[in-house]
């Protein structure tokens, strides 16, 4: 079953094109009707977090999801190989909430890394558990880590995070480090009146110790819905107010991302990039897709309803039962979020519930 945008619930499954017509190399492509393929697959495992950002969650946190409601391990690992297997997503993200708080995380880096030891997994985590647990993801399979980080000033962080957690999460990005996790990607949610401020100084440390900064707009996605446009920092201006101090060229990824990539001009380590979904949205070449913690299938990160592919698997039905749900979703994908236009609708969910 499956629920298109705006629409009706349908069962029949061969009334659009649909993505396994399409083969690359042995594998099937999760195509959709605007051509965009998609490759990289996004697994929230958890919708608990032990911060509670301004952006993301209210201050008295969310009524949070039943153990056995959660995606287990083995149904993750299941659709993580139908995915690379039949369909080649090459990158998968593993998110929350906060990944970290799921107990024997690590194990799941395992099992994920067992169905291609060549697949680019990564981490997105706040990093105040990192301390114990970069070392056992990277043996694990783990091959990169996002670490959200919004300010480098201690009382500024208890304001946006709501936690005294700055000094781990500042251990937490040097376990990463020690643990070769590499390269270290700074997630910072540029708010104004917050911590714009603070940009250049994200882009001094990005040349410094050689990470990579990624700047992003603030999103309608917060659980005490004070967003408004009023407070997003278009990635144009930040970029224009590093490049007075650190001129900038821009990098050719081989790949689509939601990220728009600079190097420092003068050969600095390091480096930034600017996440524009609300200014500049990237929805034409979006190659993402998203698992919520309680299996729900999202084409789009804004996206009104999802399809459930947990009680699928649990109801005992095949791989390619699963596949050809999977690939009618992909292939009604929507053209893209409506932030800034007419019509407009912030999902139910904040950003902990659908994953980072």
């Amino acid at each position: 079953m499956t629920v298109p945008m705006g629409g009706s619930t349908s069962t029949v499954m061969n009334s659009y094109p649909t993505a396994s017509m399409i083969g690359h190399m042995g594998t099937a492509t999760l195509r959709d009707t605007y051509g965009r393929v998609a490759d990289d697959l996004r697994i929230s495992i958890t919708d608990r977090c032990n911060f509670r950002c301004i952006y993301c969650m209210p201050a008295e946190g969310l009524k949070w999801l039943k153990r056995d409601d959660l995606l287990r391990f083995e149904e993750i690992a299941r659709l993580a190989r139908l995915f690379v297997e039949r369909y080649g997503v090459r990158t998968i993200r593993i998110t929350g909430g906060e990944p970290l708080v799921r107990i024997k995380v690590e194990e799941l880096v395992g099992m994920i890394n067992e169905v291609d030891p060549t697949l680019d997994i990564t981490m997105t985590t706040n990093g105040v558990l990192l301390r114990e647990k970069a070392q056992l993801l990277k043996d694990a399979g783990l091959k990169r880590i996002n670490i959200s980080l919004d300010t480098l000033h201690m009382d500024r962080f208890h304001e946006i995070a709501r936690s005294d957690a700055f000094g781990r999460v500042m251990d937490g990005i040097r376990a990463s480090r020690e643990a070769g996790l590499w390269p270290i990607k700074l997630n910072m949610v540029v708010m104004k009146g917050k911590n714009d401020d603070e940009v250049v100084d994200f882009a001094r440390l990005a040349r410094d110790e050689g990470y990579e900064v990624r700047f992003i707009e603030f999103m309608p996605l917060d659980g005490d819905n004070i967003w408004t446009n009023e407070q997003v920092v278009p990635s144009r201006r930040i970029q224009e107010q590093i490049e007075d101090l650190f001129p900038l060229q821009p990098v050719a990824d081989p790949r689509p991302g939601p990220a728009t990539r600079f190097k420092f001009a003068d050969g600095a380590p390091g480096g930034v990039g600017f996440i524009s979904s609300v200014s500049q949205a990237f929805c034409t070449t979006c190659n993402r897709i998203r698992l919520t913690a309680e299996g729900g299938l999202r084409t789009c990160l804004f996206s009104l309803q999802e399809t459930p592919l947990r009680d699928l698997m649990r109801s005992g039905v095949s791989d390619d039962h699963l596949g050809r749900v999977i690939e009618t979703a992909v292939w009604r994908k929507e053209e893209g979020h409506l932030i800034n236009q007419p019509g407009f609708i912030k999902p139910a969910k904040n950003m902990s519930q659908i994953g980072g």
